[in-house]
C-alpha cells in the first residue's frame, strides 16, 4: 500500500470516529466529546507535524485515539524511511478498554507505533536512557501539575533541540503553570499561531476569564543548556 492510499484510509477512520464515536466509551455522559481532541485540533496538529517533517513522535495519553490517528496520519504523509510513534498510556487497557489502540491497529499504524502501558513518569526516563530522540511530542496525559512538570522535564531531553512539544488542555491552570516554567526559565518559545482556528476554552473554565486555544505548541531551544540556579525566574 502506498503512502497516499494509507493516508486516505487513516483519514476515513478519523472521519468515522468523529461521525459515529468509538465502539466503546466509559459510562460518563458525553465522555468521548469531553476527552478526545476535537477534529479541528487534530487537523492542526497533523498539519504542524507534517510541516516539521517529523519522523519520530512521542505521545503521552492515548484514550480514544483521536490525536494518535492524526499523528499517525502525519507520519505517513511525511513518509520517512523508519517512522516511529511512541505512545504512553498506563490505563489504555484498564480504563479505556484498548479502544484507541484497536483503532490504530485497524489501519496498520501499529506497525510503526509502540504502546507503553506504564506511567509516563516511570517510562520517559527509560526512553531517555535508551537514547530515544524525537522530533516532537504531544502531551495529553495527567493534568496534575507535578505530573505535567515531570513529563516536560524528560521530554525536553528526549525531543531534539529545535523540536516541538505540543500540550493539550492549555486552558487548565495546572498545565499552563507547568509550561510557564519551561517558557520563562528554559527558553521554550510558544508558537502563538500554531492552533489558530482551533478550539477555544476559557482559562480554568471560568466564563469571566479570557479564552485561549485548547492546544499550545512550543519550540525548544537550539541547544540543551542548563541555566545557573541564580537565574531562576518565578513562574
Amino acid at each position: 500500500m502506498g503512502a497516499v492510499e494509507h493516508r486516505g484510509q487513516i483519514a476515513e477512520v478519523r472521519r468515522r470516529l468523529v461521525r459515529n464515536g468509538p465502539s466503546w466509551t466509559r459510562p460518563h455522559e458525553r465522555d468521548f466529546e469531553t476527552v478526545a481532541l476535537p477534529e479541528v485540533d487534530c487537523d492542526l496538529l497533523r498539519d504542524l507535524l507534517i510541516a516539521e517533517g517529523v519522523a519520530t513522535v512521542v505521545e503521552v495519553g492515548l484514550a480514544y485515539g483521536s490525536s494518535a490517528l492524526a499523528i499517525g496520519e502525519a507520519l505517513v504523509a511525511v513518509d520517512r524511511p523508519e517512522p516511529r510513534h511512541v505512545i504512553i498510556d498506563a490505563y489504555q487497557e484498564s480504563a479505556w478498554s484498548n479502544v484507541g489502540w484497536e483503532l490504530m491497529r485497524s489501519v496498520g499504524l501499529d506497525r510503526n507505533a509502540r504502546l507503553l502501558t506504564v506511567q509516563s513518569s516511570l517510562v520517559l526516563p527509560q526512553l531517555l536512557a535508551e537514547g530515544l530522540v524525537a522530533d516532537a511530542a504531544f502531551v495529553d496525559g495527567s493534568h496534575r501539575f507535578h505530573e505535567v512538570f515531570v513529563d516536560l522535564y524528560f521530554l525536553r531531553k528526549i525531543v531534539r533541540p529545535g523540536g516541538l512539544v505540543v500540550l493539550d488542555d492549555d486552558w487548565t491552570p495546572s498545565v499552563r503553570t507547568a509550561a510557564r516554567y519551561y517558557e520563562r526559565n528554559l527558553g521554550w518559545t510558544a508558537l502563538p499561531d500554531a492552533f489558530d482556528g482551533g478550539t477555544l476554552r476559557h482559562i480554568g473554565d471560568d466564563p469571566t476569564a479570557g479564552s485561549v486555544p485548547r492546544c499550545r505548541a512550543y519550540r525548544l531551544p537550539d541547544a540543551l543548556v542548563e541555566p545557573p540556579f541564580e537565574a531562576f525566574q518565578p513562574f
